[in-house]
């Protein structure tokens, strides 16, 4: 199978679909791996680890023109016009997008929503939305750590002691159909 990496156009996009580590084993599987160049650099993935593991460098109508496309984000309509009728789409596409869905029926680009995949024990390993919320999380604290005026953690000196701050960290609402609730986001 022909499977395309293409970069991702969204701004303010910095992951990739796929790291060098599981291109591996798409190509240790026997299936040709095209990588648009650049695509994984926002992403820490130079285009030498992909080539290092067996992946070819190449174009986005390359990477966009395979059987098999996996993107992060859903494709802008200018990559959907480079996707070829009846390639297979994977990624987080939002699929409550009645119009986006539209345009890849209309261009018949098979389309699976990883974020719609079933949370159970079987399809653990494709839940994207437990990782991605846990980056998320992690990440909300590191910027408040930046806004934040004071140090965050308690510091006892010779020269005397900085108190702890105490800071409330409120993330964007969870998405409705996630089952469970969000655990809340907060450093001390």
């Amino acid at each position: 199978m022909y499977i395309g990496i293409p970069q991702e156009t969204r701004a303010g996009e910095t992951r990739v679909a796929a790291t060098p580590e599981t291109v591996k084993k798409y190509v240790a599987q026997g299936h040709k791996v095209v990588v648009q160049a650049g695509a994984g650099v926002r992403a820490s993935q130079p285009d030498g680890a992909y080539e290092a593991v067996g992946a070819t460098i190449g174009t986005a109508a390359e990477a966009l023109g395979a059987d098999l496309v996996l993107k992060v984000r859903a494709p802008e309509t200018a990559e959907l016009a480079q996707m070829k009728p009846g390639s297979v789409l994977v990624g987080m596409l939002n699929p409550f997008d009645t119009e986006n869905n539209a345009r890849m029926a209309a261009a018949s680009v098979t389309a699976f929503a990883l974020e719609a995949a079933p949370r159970t024990t079987r399809a653990q390993s494709m839940d994207v939305l437990s990782s991605q919320a846990n980056i998320a999380g992690y990440k909300a604290v590191l910027v408040a750590a930046h806004h934040y005026q004071r140090f965050m953690p308690m510091l006892m000196t010779a020269a005397g002691t900085v108190k702890a701050a105490r800071v409330l960290i409120l993330a964007p609402a969870w998405p409705a159909c996630r089952r469970s609730p969000r655990p809340s986001v907060s450093a001390r």
